[in-house]
């Protein structure tokens, strides 16, 4: 590439934001609009035409992924130097400071990356030992609760002193939270162990706490550059401006309208609130969208313009008009997946396209059972994303855990899983006898079982002492050894691959398969001649950091993608479908307690739309299996937020006739079974909630009574049923007749 000739490909408002390279900057930039190629040509521009060194620029990204992508574009216009950068994930990149640095806050150079399972393992450990109820404090809530106190720099100090957080852990009923975190933080550094929150926490922590080093860093970092700014925490937000204190050359890259990640920590505030931080601020808008028809476009601009937190800009497109939006409406959820499976086909068929141009996102998981079986049923192959992650696999943590434990001897969950597997005589009455033993002498647990028969007697020391052997053993050879050639002894020594391969059912050599498929991850990490660490400790890093999209290895062309719409931010597809477009659905009811919630909700939805290409196709279903009950469903709020010019009612209802004739006898018939059992619906009313709407308590509940529902509008009450276990009420309501509702869900405000 010419000189320059790179900011030829960039258009206006593009080339202004690559060309001004100092001070801070924010990149506003609306789906589709080439934020990406802005961030990387940036970075090129300032290596190629400034000649700064790569060694000073730091890169965030949120995935592994979209800074290999950003990587590859950089380097054929700044050359290989670009592989000098400081770029990855804002977890990768704080822990490689981390590793060098983590002696000033008492951690070991390999200290261990505990992944969830991990966590929640320690945390259900803590619970039992504490003698605490394991139905109240469950790992999964626990560990949410700490996760979110550590995004908003909350250690268990400060947690144990905030009156606030107490009493809000007295009212959800677990006054004990805040000795569980307490318990919880210090095993893991007893450990040597950081979860993923720990990274972040504990890098503020060492550039709070040192400021030599973090001056050595603010020196070192002369300029920093953030993706996707609007899904950053606090403690990320904190450290990047601490980082850039010296230089002031940040610039971070975002679209507050895509901020959807508030469940995990991330604030919009941060994207909000960087013009007060930053008085000298430059802002640079990227409005022209590059992906989408003009169609999906405005209707994505005619729903976020809800929002009232927001930055202003207009997103538009030079791209062609495109296809209405089609709404599909379904009895039951079951008939919807049988409508969309057969739109895919349909479509497929008519214009030529493969299978991997079809995406379909839902709110929730559990979600996808009814599109499996419908694109089942109809011979559609489809990939689902998110699922079980290869890693997360039991042989495969079995394996992972022998790897830590060789690397890191501190490393507990890493010892109770491998201490007796394969089965060696070690007990759990041994472990815990172990576990006691060095917390009461003050020691480590390593330093007991190398010592095995003066704290837990000869007769259990005895295969201990052969487990240290093993261990000991172990750690000579990764001392000695590349990562494949140390993983394989340890594999092998360990008796792990002895006892998979012995195991011949279907499920035991899927199992053995998987453990040769991670040698082979090993092997290739060590034959990249970019690695310049090729030890098991910089693998078992690598692995620990992956991120959802990172572990997506089904590229094969030919399968419709199933997945959350959290899990599609990011990606774009010809063909998308939104489904199970309904109130407390999507809207989420768990999400209707403030106008923030709702707006990020709506923010979800606006980026639902906007993965689309040429094709948008909305569905709902009037009913649907709610915990094993069969009930009534609304369309969603933000139906009636898109501008109703972009919509068009489907008719897939009245048959296929615009199908090609089907490729085969069987799919005929499928089809023209699917013909039959297609129904149409009527009209479904709709019903804005009173100004002064607030729900009312129900205990009371009388037939006779008038109520209002947020969206069946008013009704009377004829039934009240107390006999069951949940209480019902059959209301008559004026526009939607009949229903049943349950009462520990319905929201009714009782009319006076």
């Amino acid at each position: 590439m010419q000189h320059m000739d790179y900011l030829n490909e960039l258009n206006e408002a593009q080339r202004a934001a690559v060309l001004h390279t100092e001070g801070p900057a924010m990149i506003i930039a609306g789906a589709g609009s080439g934020k990406t190629r802005v961030l990387t040509y940036r970075i090129a521009h300032l290596i190629r035409a400034h000649g700064v060194d790569p060694f000073s620029i730091m890169a965030l990204t949120f995935t592994n992924k979209a800074a290999r992508e950003m990587r590859n574009r950089i380097e054929p216009i700044a050359g290989t130097d670009a592989r000098n950068l400081w770029m990855g994930t804002f977890h990768s990149v704080f822990a490689r400071i981390l590793r060098a640095e983590a002696h000033h806050i008492g951690y070991p150079r390999h200290f261990t990356i505990y992944d969830t399972d991990d966590s929640k393992s320690l945390l259900k450990t803590i619970v039992k030992e504490l003698n605490l109820d394991e139905n109240t404090y469950k790992p999964g809530p626990l560990y949410n609760r700490i996760s979110s106190a550590k995004n908003q720099l909350i250690t268990w100090e400060k947690y144990l002193s905030n009156d606030e957080l107490l009493a809000e852990d007295r009212d959800m009923q677990r006054p004990e939270t805040g000795r569980i975190f307490k318990a919880y933080a210090l095993r893991c550094h007893k450990a040597g162990a950081m979860d993923f929150d720990d990274i972040l926490l504990n890098t503020h922590k060492l550039f709070a706490d040192h400021l030599d080093v973090l001056n050595k860093y603010q020196y070192l970092i002369h300029y920093i550059l953030v993706d996707e700014f609007q899904d950053t925490n606090l403690c990320q937000y904190y450290i990047i401006r601490k980082l850039a204190n010296v230089h002031q050359n940040i610039c971070v890259v975002g679209d507050d309208a895509q901020s959807i990640y508030a469940f995990r920590g991330a604030t919009i505030a941060n994207m909000l609130n960087f013009e007060r931080d930053y008085p000298d601020l430059k802002v640079f808008k990227l409005e022209q969208n590059y992906r989408s028809t003009q169609t999906i476009v405005e209707a994505a601009n005619s729903v976020i313009r809800h929002n009232k937190e927001q930055l202003p800009k207009r997103v538009w497109t030079a791209n062609q008009t495109g296809a209405p939006i089609e709404l599909i409406k379904a009895v039951t959820d079951q008939e919807e997946g049988r409508l969309i499976a057969a739109s895919v086909f349909e479509e497929k068929m008519q214009h030529h396209l493969r299978y991997s141009d079809f995406a379909i996102l839902y709110r929730k998981n559990q979600q996808s059972r009814a599109f499996e079986d419908a694109l089942r049923r109809m011979n559609v192959p489809f990939k689902i994303v998110g699922g079980t992650s290869f890693y997360q696999r039991k042989e495969i943590k079995d394996l992972l855990a022998y790897f830590r434990f060789c690397v890191n001897h501190d490393d507990e969950a890493s010892f109770r899983r491998i201490v007796n597997l394969p089965k060696r005589g070690i007990g759990e009455t041994t472990v815990d006898k172990i576990i006691v033993a060095a917390n009461d002498h003050g020691i480590s647990f390593w330093e007991v079982l190398q010592n095995a028969s003066s704290f837990i007697g000869s007769r259990a020391a005895n295969p201990v002492s052969n487990f240290v052997t093993l261990i000991k053993r172990c750690e000579l050879e990764i001392q000695r050894k590349n990562a494949y050639e140390a993983a394989l002894e340890i594999a092998t020594a360990s008796g792990l691959l002895r006892e998979l391969h012995a195991d011949k059912t279907e499920d035991g050599v899927n199992r053995y398969e998987n453990a040769q498929e991670l040698l082979n991850a090993i092997k290739e990490f060590i034959d990249d001649p970019e690695r310049t660490d090729k030890s098991l400790a910089a693998f078992l890093q690598e692995v620990s950091l992956l991120t959802g999209q990172d572990e997506d290895k089904d590229n094969d062309p030919e399968k419709v993608t199933l997945m959350t719409i959290h899990m599609a931010k990011g990606l774009e597809f010809k063909y998308v479908y939104v489904v199970g477009m309904e109130e407390n659905l999507f809207p989420s009811q768990m999400q209707l307690s403030s106008r923030a919630d709702l707006e990020e909700e709506r923010r979800l939805f606006y980026v639902a739309i906007t993965r689309a290409r040429e094709r948008l196709f909305l569905s709902y279903a009037l009913m649907r299996y709610h915990y094993g009950r069969l009930q009534d469903c609304s369309p969603s709020r933000f139906l009636h937020e898109v501008d109703a010019r972009f919509i068009r009612t489907s008719t897939r209802h009245a048959g296929l006739q615009t199908a090609p004739p089907p490729s085969s006898g069987y799919a005929r018939t499928l089809i023209n079974g699917m013909r039959r059992t297609q129904r149409t619906t009527p009209p479904t009313p709709t019903h804005t909630p009173s100004p002064d709407f607030t729900p009312s308590d129900t205990s009371n509940l009388q037939p006779g009574m008038r109520v209002e529902h947020p969206r069946f509008g008013f009704g009377t009450v004829l039934q009240v049923d107390a006999d069951t276990p949940e209480r019902k009420a059959k209301i008559n309501f004026d526009d939607f007749g009949e229903k049943t509702l349950l009462l520990s869900f319905a929201k009714l405000k009782i009319m006076p």
